[in-house]
């Protein structure tokens, strides 16, 4: 398989070497090997507690990295000097915070992770963002309030705000998890679309049905270790549902590579 070949560092997205992650001092994931390759599209499957979310915690800076190496498009990890290079969907069904906020404010959070947090947004940043808001679908919901949109249209707002930072890697906890059919057949159309592009996809699920024609490589997670690598149809993953929230794979609090909290002045005052 191709993921399996010696790639150059100008060639991987993600590379692990006998990483281990976890909370504190204790590990969840231990003495893991993964390459991922620039483009490819990666499933991260596992059953309850299994260690799936914490590897892509890991990977964002939000678990530790215990030991072994741990790197993002050629820097280890943390060290990324330009944030916006790796996106981030967290797994949530709703988009709240402390201000309301419409569709174009909370998307245009996203370019802060290009811009920093005191630039003023440009005519480029603007162009991102509906860019962004229409690959999702929502260009006629831009200047509503996120909170009037259903779960799944919120879902997709998220993957925008993503997508608004023009990422070369993309990681995504539990897309489709909580939400219709038809969400998550707009969901993977986008992802089809940004995966056509040669953006990098991780995305974290306990079940490939809906992205599965964009998926195409999976990785098992079972009791911390990787116990599969190979072709999507092959991986037989067990069921269940996300990690996260059971054990030591408790969510932790806040973000170090997803955007800050949403106000109308971060995105520019804009509308």
């Amino acid at each position: 398989m191709s993921h399996a070949t010696p790639a150059s560092s100008d060639e991987v997205a993600v590379r692990l070497r006998d990483a281990s992650i976890g909370y504190g001092d204790v590990p969840i994931v231990s003495h893991v090997d993964l390459t991922v390759r620039r483009g490819e599209a990666v499933a991260v499957l596992g059953s309850n507690g299994s260690g799936k979310t914490t590897l892509a915690r890991g990977l964002l800076g939000l678990a530790t990295v215990l030991g072994g190496e741990v790197e993002l498009l050629g820097a280890p990890v943390g060290r990324l000097r330009e944030r916006g290079r790796v996106g981030y969907v967290p797994q949530r069904h709703t988009v709240s915070g402390a201000v309301p906020a419409t569709v174009r404010e909370v998307v245009s959070v996203g370019r802060l992770a290009r811009r920093g947090l005191l630039r003023r947004l440009g005519p480029a940043d603007r162009a991102a963002v509906g860019e962004a808001v229409a690959a999702v679908g929502l260009a006629d919901r831009m200047e509503e309030p996120v909170a009037s949109l259903s779960g799944g249209q919120q879902r997709r707002v998220l993957v925008a705000r993503a997508l608004a930072a023009q990422p070369e890697l993309l990681i995504m906890d539990e897309p489709t998890a909580g939400v219709d059919a038809a969400s998550q057949a707009a969901l993977a159309g986008v992802l089809a679309r940004v995966a056509a592009a040669g953006t990098t996809l991780l995305v974290v699920t306990h079940e490939t049905g809906p992205l599965s024609g964009v998926l195409t490589r999976a990785v098992v997670v079972d009791h911390g270790r990787i116990r599969y690598d190979g072709p999507l149809a092959g991986a037989d993953a067990p069921g269940g549902h996300d990690d996260g929230h059971c054990g030591p794979e408790e969510p932790v609090t806040g973000y170090r590579l997803d955007q800050p909290t949403v106000s109308a002045r971060a995105a520019g005052g804009r509308r």
